[in-house]
């Protein structure tokens, strides 16, 4: 098969599509399902092959120059030959933080003002957790203060910062991602095969509800029995968290685009999407003390930020060396202490009796298998027959040995029925056979 030669970049883009095309194919014949089953797993594979090209991506960009990366920007978009940074173009940030009027608010909820309660509210349907969100979004404020030295656009006033920022717009994203956890999670779903649904409005919505989970199960990130491993693992998914927020805005800076530019929200959209399975994996992982190794795409996901991390030290180098160590030094201590403070209070919470009959994990989760008989082990992550909770334990133990006994009774039965419909046809044809 040949192509026209005068036609040169036409065939390069005709080549990508065609990897990228077969790629996904492979996606589909060969990456596993991941934890989620809706809308299909095969969308679920295929969101996984986009992140491992990605990933692919951002390795073959870690080997080149900044020049050459500038290079292949403009080839794949011409308009990015003239664009400036945004520091460049803003010439001071901050700057009358005394003057508050209505006006001046007003005029500060802009496009990235929904951008932050979209975003808040992304995460709070990812982690399901009021004090994690909190958590997460106090560091994040934080660490603008810690590195405004390096990206000015981080400078902001008091109280766009503390009202418009952590209050309003975060705050009320976490509010509202959190309203519709909990209205899925009380929502009573009865699956119903589409072939057996007459009508058409009956039918669309049928295929309306199969983008919604199948089951929307309660996360319990903290725990009053927490170890030094839970400790280390939310301290890991803090920094995790920050570090791709501050890539978002690192990569825009030192490559140059804006925005509003396809490879800024195009990015984030990836990662949002990626981070969804990668989460529910390291959730699994964090909590189920018999979970021993993290999933393929929370791996994937942690290379993806890292990778990001050093292409931003990589084209950044010159900027970095004006880094106030202190300040890095401090952004991880004041991660570490939030890290403690956050499980403190989760720990407080649950004690007081907050979500007290949340489950880690059902046995419906495509990960770590969870028999019946070792269901009891599951509350809470580790197995609670201690102290006051023994007769909780004793009277479970016992239910699911009914369970088991009931089990055994209905295949007894099977077995037998099996049997009789065997020799029945054995008389009808007026034969035996000795064994």
């Amino acid at each position: 098969m040949t192509r026209d030669e005068s036609m040169e970049e036409k065939n390069i883009w005709y080549g990508l599509y065609a990897v990228i095309f077969f790629f996904m194919v492979i996606s589909i014949l060969t990456f596993p399902n991941g934890p989620f089953t809706r809308p299909h797993p095969v969308v679920w594979r295929i969101i996984f092959g986009w992140s491992v090209l990605y990933f692919l991506c951002l390795v073959f960009v870690t080997f080149l120059s900044i020049k050459q990366v500038r290079g292949i920007m403009i080839w794949l978009d011409d308009d990015l030959k003239h664009v400036k940074r945004e520091v460049d173009v803003i010439e001071e940030y901050a700057v009358n933080c005394s003057e508050v009027t209505a006006a001046r608010l007003y005029a500060s909820l802009d496009i990235f003002a929904f951008a932050h309660f979209s975003g808040w509210a992304m995460k709070a349907l990812l982690l399901r957790s009021y004090v994690m969100c909190w958590s997460i979004s106090i560091l994040w404020e934080l660490t603008e203060v810690f590195f405004m030295h390096l990206l000015p656009n981080f400078k902001e006033c008091w109280w766009d910062q503390i009202f418009l920022d952590v209050l309003l717009c975060n705050g009320l994203g976490i509010w509202v991602g959190i309203q519709v956890c909990k209205f899925l999670e009380m929502r009573e779903y009865r699956w119903e095969s589409i072939k057996d649904i007459h009508s058409t409005s009956g039918k669309l919505r049928r295929a309306a509800m199969q983008f919604m989970p199948q089951k929307l199960s309660p996360l319990r990130w903290l725990d009053p029995n927490s170890n030094v491993m839970r400790v280390i693992g939310v301290y890991i998914l803090l920094v995790l968290f920050v570090l791709s927020e501050l890539n978002t805005f690192f990569l825009k800076h030192f490559l140059r685009f804006p925005a509003n530019h396809v490879f800024c929200w195009g990015r984030i959209g990836l990662i949002s999407i990626c981070s969804a399975p990668a989460i529910r994996q390291y959730y699994v992982y964090l909590t189920d003390t018999r979970c021993k190794r993290v999933g393929t795409q929370t791996w994937v996901y942690i290379a993806i930020v890292c990778t990001e991390t050093i292409i931003s030290l990589k084209f950044g180098a010159e900027e970095f060396t004006r880094t106030q160590f202190l300040n890095v030094i401090g952004w991880l201590v004041v991660t570490l202490v939030m890290a403690l403070v956050c499980l403190s209070f989760g720990a407080m919470l649950c004690k007081w009796g907050y979500r007290k009959e949340v489950e880690v994990y059902d046995g419906n989760l495509s990960g770590p298998e969870f028999p019946m008989a070792l269901r009891p082990l599951s509350k809470y992550g580790r197995a609670s027959c201690n102290g006051s909770d023994s007769d909780r334990c004793s009277s479970s133990s016992t239910d699911e040995d009914m369970d088991l006994d009931s089990e055994k009774e209905e295949l007894n039965y099977l077995v037998n029925r099996k049997n009789v419909v065997k020799s029945s046809k054995i008389s009808k044809n007026g034969k035996s056979f000795c064994s």
